[in-house]
């Protein structure tokens, strides 16, 4: 079965425009056919200031009405966006940005209303694999934003890992699909203060060990438990670490497997 990489960037790159740039070109530079998501939620606060709309957060988690819609459709969909995608063609990448609108490639649920009412967000319910590898096997470098839609005409703000982890799924019917979460941390640590102290390999046991110990906590739980699910449904492996695992030098991040 044919390879595919999965590659999710975090705000803290796209903001750096000389990290940006390092990234892309090595993700330019990746054998094989690739996929890029990426989020934008710190460029999304910044403009919405800007526009005088305040961004409400519960639990790091963006409360998305109306207004803030409009802001992040503008800021994922079209700024950050498109200077990813023009910044690849660059590269001779070729690149074609995309929200989960487009070719119906991504469908949500509106997240429903329980303690906390998020707004216009989107949990993903099904992925169009088959329309994604037609970009694919064109020689496109699809590009996702975290946009889905509804299939009603409702556009929705998503989790970028979450869409990271279901479009790895989708793709794994027709790829053996392998995901490389990048930022800035080296990988999952023993130590938060200790930059090097990356956990090199994570599989079902030695993740029980390290919740016992409460090494895995706070934002890297929800990570981990999206990383578990993505693995039970067809993905083969999972890395997480900073940019410098696209290359074959490093090997100083987190592999997760089975």
């Amino acid at each position: 079965m044919e390879k595919l990489s999965i590659v999710k960037i975090g705000g803290n790159i796209i903001e750096d425009e000389t990290s940006l740039k390092a990234f892309l070109k090595l993700f330019s530079n990746l054998e094989g056919k690739k996929i890029l998501v990426h989020g934008g939620g710190k460029r999304a606060t910044l403009v919405a200031s800007k526009l005088g709309i305040a961004s409400k957060m519960i639990n790091g988690r963006r409360i998305t009405d109306a207004e803030t819609l409009e802001v992040i459709t503008m800021v994922y969909g079209g700024l950050v966006n498109k200077n990813i995608v023009a910044k690849l063609q660059a590269l001779n990448t070729n690149a074609i940005g995309l929200t989960g609108a487009d070719i119906n490639s991504i469908v949500s649920d509106k997240r429903p209303v329980k303690e906390i009412d998020f707004g216009f967000v989107g949990d993903v319910k099904q992925v169009a694999h088959e329309s994604i590898d037609k970009l694919i096997q064109a020689d496109f470098t699809p590009v996702f934003c975290a946009i889905t839609h509804d299939g009603n005409g409702q556009l929705l703000n998503t989790n970028a890992d979450t869409i990271t982890s279901q479009v790895a799924v989708g793709m794994s019917h027709l790829y053996e699909t392998s995901i490389y979460y990048c930022f800035e941390l080296n990988g999952v640590l023993e130590d938060i203060n200790d930059k090097n102290s990356v956990v090199k390999h994570i599989n079902s046991k030695t993740y029980s060990e390290l919740l016992e110990k409460g090494i895995i906590a706070d934002g890297m739980l929800p990570k981990l438990e999206n990383c578990f699910d993505a693995l039970n449904n067809g993905v083969s492996t999972i890395n997480m670490g900073n940019t410098s695992m696209l290359t074959q030098e490093n090997d100083n991040f987190t592999t997760i497997t089975l």
